[in-house]
């Protein structure tokens, strides 16, 4: 109660410090001392063990909620964001190279970043740039602040996201050339959000003009469910065969699938379906959502849907 720390603990009452840890756990087991954890954060910790369990993950962070602000999407996102920041902050060390997608909930996630935590780390975009974007969100403004607010190191891909197939060759040329192609494969650490596209067409790829409305109406023929790093994903989680697979300057889904850490950050209940369908590919490795995200997707689950 009064904030001492176990070594002052065990000093005070004259014990070495294994005594003190053998004298507390039979203090909690006679229920001389109790540790209770209040809501909305013990329902919090109970929904990350059932994903983090069920699915495999390294670490499931889900964010409390107050129930005033559940209709406040854009207060959620920033809550969520600064959950994403305090993480990658934790976890990230000189000589990682991070690799960043474009993004509102990355946009968010940057401005919360500590700039006094300095790491000599590799910042690179895993994408192309986007047509008709914010300028805000583009991945490579993204990129530039945060490798300004870890003070390291930034490499951007400038050709557009998306060309025409006849451009394919050429834009491979240009990564290969840029060395994106090999560092792609050294990337310690992915950040991104994930887009929805089922069972509406909500994601800002379709809200901008990156798409035409061929290729929309495409992806839907295909049943497409979200999009991550530009790659269109199933509800299987698989990527959408397509010939946008092809004209996409982006991180393909099978080196993605090998970086050590694939972080993705998301809020809002109607990305539960997109977040299963990346689950469900083994596109995640640690999962920050809001809270009644976390409690849509596991409502799905027990529906079996």
């Amino acid at each position: 109660m009064e904030g001492k720390k176990r070594s002052e603990i065990a000093e005070s009452l004259g014990l070495s410090p294994s005594t003190l840890s053998r004298v507390l756990k039979r203090a909690k087991e006679e229920g001389i001392i109790e540790i209770k954890v209040t809501e909305p954060f013990l329902s919090c910790n109970i929904m990350e063990k059932e994903i983090r369990e069920k699915y495999g993950l390294k670490t499931v962070i889900v964010v409390p909620i107050p129930s005033e602000l559940r209709r406040d999407s854009l207060k959620i996102k920033k809550q969520v964001a600064l959950e994403g920041a305090r993480y990658v902050q934790r976890i990230i060390k000189d000589n990682d190279v991070l690799g960043m997608a474009w993004g509102g909930t990355m946009y968010y996630l940057i401005q919360y970043l500590n700039p006094c935590r300095k790491v000599d780390a590799n910042i690179i975009t895993l994408h192309g740039s986007i047509a008709g974007c914010n300028k805000n969100l583009e991945v490579e403004s993204l990129v530039k602040r945060t490798s300004m607010a870890f003070g390291g190191r930034c490499e951007t891909i400038t050709i557009p996201g998306l060309c025409l197939e006849e451009k394919y060759a050429q834009q491979q040329k240009y990564l290969e050339q840029r060395g994106f192609l090999e560092l792609f494969k050294k990337v310690d650490i992915s950040v991104s959000g994930i887009g929805s596209l089922y069972p509406e067409m909500d994601s800002l790829l379709v809200k901008t003009d990156y798409l035409h409305v061929d290729d929309k109406k495409l992806l839907k023929e295909k049943r497409v469910c979200s999009d991550l790093m530009l790659r269109f994903i199933d509800q299987d989680g698989e990527e959408c065969k397509t010939s946008l697979k092809d004209r996409t300057a982006s991180i393909s889904l099978e080196e993605y699938k090998q970086i050590p850490q694939k972080i993705i950050v998301a809020s809002g209940e109607q990305k539960a379906l997109s977040i299963r369908s990346a689950l469900k590919g083994n596109l995640v490795d640690v999962l920050i959502i809001d809270y009644y995200l976390a409690q849509k997707l596991l409502e799905f689950e027990d529906r079996n849907i």
